[in-house]
């Protein structure tokens, strides 16, 4: 681990925190002086705003303990459409193929941080995290819906099965997690410990377990809403060979980065910014998984080759650069006056959902044995989602059009709520479990 850089004093911050300040004033008097057109112009302008703007937040996020990303998702709810409007909706949405760049990027590193050493040793403590994650938080956080039913509005009329096939796709939309907010937290403070390793291979893996659960889900609740309907197996085959596939793929391409990385490894980061973006877009067009292929890559070449450690370090010298892209991006994106409507709902069930989360970390860490240290936090890096849930909330949205624009509106509250605590609940984790600098700094100092 390298050392811990020397904490900024009091006067470099307040010059951070005029530069911000300087540059939203600027912006804002320009846009109204000089409008923009939605365009390329636009989109450049917005992501070298939301860049500056982010990195500068992150920084000033550290006086009071928080992680960079919960300054990057600031930044990009205040420069965004809700607030002072200086990046707008249609280029927000325009910058949502540099996020599928950032969002291979960040499962390439995932998947070179998985060691198939350490999930030897965590493969008794990974089953009962799945098991138990998957059901008891899915019957939680479903039974929660359920109790809520009389203040939902989409709900309002429809049968009792019906309504319990929908909060079991809730429940399903509630088991997911993001490796890329689990990824940033690491890219910032680069922890190591027991915490780390077993947080990083659970959440990687899940996204395997989720795609599974929401196939099955899905076709159930289909027999739900339609008794007269039979058991679609073609969805299950769909499911296989997206997973299959996907893997074949992630396969290919990590034996072609290992060997490129043997024969030269010249320009790494080049390939793979040349190769993120195409990958992504092609994936998604034949219908597989880009962030389990590129997963899958990033393992093959840390684990079948001698270059894992180096195509880390590539990824992580642009690490900044992805995460503020890809965050306050995200953050730019959250819609709080829909939010400030749904807010008590929300809030309700994404406590139900990280109460459901703790109580099954505890509970699986003392059946696998695992060290004190996962039994009191191992929860913590689990309650964060963002893009993959997002994703998942699409899927439902368009297999059961009735009630998707309600799901949908619910769905990015609560992601909302679930995006901008999670990180600050698992960078608290790792300085109480004594992996992340901060923890080793107090350490060392006392």
């Amino acid at each position: 681990m390298s050392a811990a850089a020397p904490a900024k004093s009091w006067g470099a911050r307040g010059v951070q925190a005029a530069v911000l300040l300087a540059t939203v004033s600027l912006v804002l008097g320009s846009k109204q002086s000089i409008p923009v057109a939605p365009g390329v112009l636009a989109a450049i302008s917005a992501l070298g705003l939301l860049l500056l703007a982010g990195t500068l937040a992150s920084e000033l996020v550290e006086v009071v303990g928080l992680p960079h990303l919960s300054g990057y998702l600031l930044a990009g709810i205040l420069v965004g459409p809700h607030v002072l409007n200086l990046v707008e909706h249609q280029t927000v949405e325009e910058l949502g193929a540099l996020n599928a760049l950032a969002l291979a990027l960040i499962a390439l590193a995932g998947g070179a941080e998985l060691r198939l050493d350490a999930l030897r040793k965590a493969a008794r403590s990974l089953v009962w995290a799945h098991l138990l994650q998957t059901f008891l938080v899915l019957l939680a956080v479903a039974g929660a819906f359920l109790a809520l039913a009389r203040f939902i509005p989409f709900l309002d009329g429809m049968a009792p099965v019906a309504a319990v096939m929908v909060a079991l796709l809730w429940g399903v939309l509630a088991t997911s997690r993001s490796p890329a907010a689990v990824l940033g937290l690491l890219a910032q403070i680069r922890p190591k410990g027991p915490l780390t390793n077993m947080t990083v291979a659970f959440v990687m893996s899940s996204d395997v377990v989720v795609i599974l659960l929401l196939a099955v889900t899905l076709a159930v609740a289909r027999l739900g809403f339609d008794p007269s309907a039979t058991l679609d197996l073609s969805a299950f085959s769909a499911v296989g060979h997206e997973l299959l596939g996907s893997a074949a793929l992630g396969t290919t391409l990590g034996l072609v980065l290992a060997v490129y990385l043997r024969l030269s490894g010249r320009g790494l980061m080049l390939v793979l910014l040349a190769l993120g973006l195409p990958m992504s877009a092609l994936l998604k067009y034949i219908h597989l998984d880009p962030l389990l292929s590129f997963m899958v890559a990033g393992f093959v070449v840390q684990n079948f080759s001698s270059g894992g450690e180096r195509l880390l370090h590539s990824i992580e010298k642009t690490g900044a650069i992805v995460f503020v892209v890809f965050f306050a991006t995200a953050g730019a994106h959250l819609d709080l006056p829909l939010l400030g409507r749904i807010w008590p709902i929300a809030l309700g069930l994404a406590g139900v959902r990280m109460v459901a989360t703790m109580v099954a970390a505890r509970a699986a860490s003392r059946l696998a044995g695992d060290e004190p240290v996962l039994k009191r936090w191992g929860w913590s890096g689990l309650v964060s989602q963002a893009g993959l849930a997002l994703g998942l909330a699409t899927v439902i949205v368009r297999a059961f059009p009735e009630f998707g624009d309600g799901f949908r509106t619910l769905s990015i509250a609560v992601i909302g709520v679930n995006e901008m605590i999670g990180p600050v609940l698992f960078k608290l984790g790792l300085d109480r479990a004594g992996e992340s600098k901060r923890a080793i700094d107090e350490s060392g100092a006392g």
